[in-house]
């Protein structure tokens, strides 16, 4: 209930912001509701009006206040385009009829087909890998090889990881659910459970610096968190990264690969603007805005061309799952109940 009200509270400021910034039929702007917090977001946002005069409006808030808010506001919503992390949210977006599908001949060309909505209601414009760290000093990378060989007795009170209600980690299970079925996948969360060093709690980097304080050996994070901590301002944060090394799981000649996930946006169901909204949609994922979103923000660009971040480069190339995300999202909410049957806080 106190949830309920705090987001319904943050839901009118969202509205009252968004009134204030958004005008219904202006033709040279388009407005976004973003999940995403990053500044060279913005960055990328200002080189498109540079080069299109179209003026970029932006509110931001968690993905569940903006798809609330979406649904909310129904065919008086100003916003254009919906941007959030996870496929499981645009895939939540699109069944609850918030999105549009849009025909986009460089859209499908610049993103693979597994890393957007198959009926073109939304676009991954960036992806990650959820990876395995490890404690250098303490394990032998050797020793790794699956997600599903994280449950062996020998990694008994030494995994890290997030709690059960972070997206990232009910989209891994969607993955393995797809992958191995439910019981398989049911089995495997109730053995992170009996393997966990600590109840889970914190963010992923928050992960991180736990595995290099000692108080487990390995943790299940995020590509880009790595890569975060790892050119930090702070040198705790810095030395904590320093001090971890990176496994992407499933690399086998047979095995599906490691389970990646994006940062991808849609057009709203009513969007006022939607010939702008498509244009940006299709400038983030051509080449400029891809080697932007790839260099600073330590992400993986969805197009193939365009080169990785040299952090990036140094892990190696990886082989990636090829369920299509928008699977993974329908699975979302299977994953939540495993979660909750096995006990995985």
């Amino acid at each position: 209930m106190k949830k309920t009200i705090l987001i319904i509270a943050a839901i009118a400021v969202i509205v009252t912001t968004s009134i204030l910034l958004f005008s219904r039929f202006s033709q040279n702007e388009v407005n976004i509701y973003t999940h995403r917090h990053y500044d060279v977001d913005q960055q990328i946002f200002d080189k498109f009006t540079e080069k299109t005069a179209i003026k970029v409006n932006v509110v931001s808030a968690s993905a569940d206040e903006l798809i609330q808010k979406l649904a909310l506001e129904g065919e008086n919503s100003l916003a254009d385009i919906l941007i959030t992390v996870d496929a499981g949210r645009l895939q939540r977006a699109k069944e609850q009829g918030l999105l549009q599908p849009i025909d986009s001949k460089k859209l499908r060309n610049n993103i693979p087909l597994n890393l957007r909505d198959p009926e073109s209601y939304w676009f991954g414009l960036t992806y990650r890998g959820r990876i395995i760290v490890y404690a250098k000093d303490r394990v032998n990378p050797e020793e790794l090889s699956t997600y599903e060989e994280l449950i062996a007795p020998k990694w008994k009170g030494k995994i890290l990881t997030r709690s059960s209600e972070n997206v990232y980690n009910q989209s891994l299970l969607a993955s393995i659910i797809i992958a191995e079925g439910a019981e398989k996948a049911k089995k495997w969360a109730a053995g992170i459970v009996q393997n966990m060093a600590r109840p889970p709690k914190g963010s992923d980097c928050d992960q991180i610096k736990a595995v290099a304080g000692g108080r487990g050996d390995l943790a299940i994070v995020n590509t880009y968190y790595v890569g975060k901590l790892l050119n930090s301002n702070l040198a705790a944060e810095r030395k904590a990264a320093e001090s971890v090394g990176v496994f992407f799981p499933n690399q086998g000649r047979q095995d599906r690969g490691a389970h990646v996930n994006v940062s991808g946006g849609g057009v709203t169901a009513h969007a006022p603007n939607k010939k702008n909204a498509i244009k940006l949609l299709e400038f983030l994922s051509d080449n400029e805005a891809q080697e932007v979103f790839a260099q600073a923000n330590f992400e993986y660009p969805v197009k193939r061309d365009v080169k990785w971040a040299p952090l990036l480069e140094s892990w190696g190339t990886f082989k990636a799952e090829k369920a299509n995300l928008s699977e993974i999202g329908k699975y979302n909410k299977k994953a939540v109940e495993i979660f909750d049957e096995v006990g995985w806080k």
